[in-house]
């Protein structure tokens, strides 16, 4: 084997090693969900069950209404990714492409939000929202985000890449500001505008702490605030279930990520 065939398995070898050490803990939670709580309780770190089975997912489904929790969860992920998207197409291209007063103090302002959790503002939003009687509803979970500084940016740097030309010759055309953005930049920008939401929609059908604080109804729980009950404070946590509570909360993530590989790999490629 030649010097340049061992440099070029080097970095095979570091991604596989790489992707082992991520894909272990999923294995695990996996293989967990599958063993009694016997076999848990007995031998916690067996590699494999020795009588595996589908009882923890069965009394997780008995457990909580899972359906329900799921839908909810990915109603409120997807649209909140729409919107994203939606409003970032404007708001980056005239940050990146139109002149007007103030645009500098404007970018700087989208990037100091950046630095601002929701843990911030949950505050002042709860009481505005509790004012007018939002709580316990989608909006709660979705109107907070519909709007995305990190969208807004990475549009902005996408767009910035784009020929003026482009847009020079729709606009002689006759297109309208708002066709030359959704129908014929946004299609240039696919794997910028693919990652922005995919970045949105596993942050917020994941996410915990907000709809904890924004819902107290069962008919606007997401999973993940099911699978959370799932735990028994007075009988002591069963890992099987949770586990198994866990598996099917990331399964959804996992399958949009099957879904849309080849344009994350074009987005890192720069292809």
């Amino acid at each position: 084997m030649t010097s340049s065939s061992k440099r070029a398995i080097v970095p095979s070898i570091l991604a596989v090693v790489a992707a082992t050490i991520w894909v272990l803990p999923y294995l695990w939670m996996v293989v967990t969900s599958l063993k009694p709580l016997g076999e848990i309780v007995a031998d916690p770190t067996a590699p494999l069950p020795k009588h595996p089975g589908l009882d923890a997912y069965r009394e997780v489904f008995e457990l909580v209404p899972v359906g329900r929790y799921l839908l909810v969860s990915l109603v409120v992920a997807v649209v909140i990714g729409v919107l994203q998207l939606a409003l970032a197409l404007p708001a980056g291209y005239a940050l990146a492409k139109l002149r007007f007063v103030g645009k500098k103090t404007a970018f700087v302002l989208v990037v100091a939000c950046l630095l601002v959790p929701p843990q911030v503002t949950f505050v002042s939003i709860f009481l505005m929202f509790s004012k007018v009687g939002l709580t316990n509803t989608f909006g709660a979970l979705v109107l907070p985000f519909a709007a995305s500084a990190l969208g807004t940016f990475l549009v902005r740097q996408a767009l910035v890449a784009v020929p003026d030309e482009i847009i020079e010759a729709a606009r002689l055309d006759g297109a309208s500001e708002l066709t030359i953005i959704y129908r014929i930049l946004a299609p240039l920008l696919r794997p910028t505008l693919v990652s922005v939401f995919l970045v949105s929609f596993v942050y917020h059908y994941s996410d915990y702490f907000w709809p904890l604080v924004m819902t107290t109804d069962d008919t606007v729980r997401t999973l993940p605030l099911g699978v959370a009950l799932l735990k028994e404070p007075g009988s002591g946590v069963r890992w099987h279930v949770v586990m198994a509570g866990n598996v099917i909360l990331s399964a959804p993530v996992l399958a949009l990520f099957a879904l849309v590989q080849k344009e994350l790999v074009r987005g890192v490629g720069g292809s």
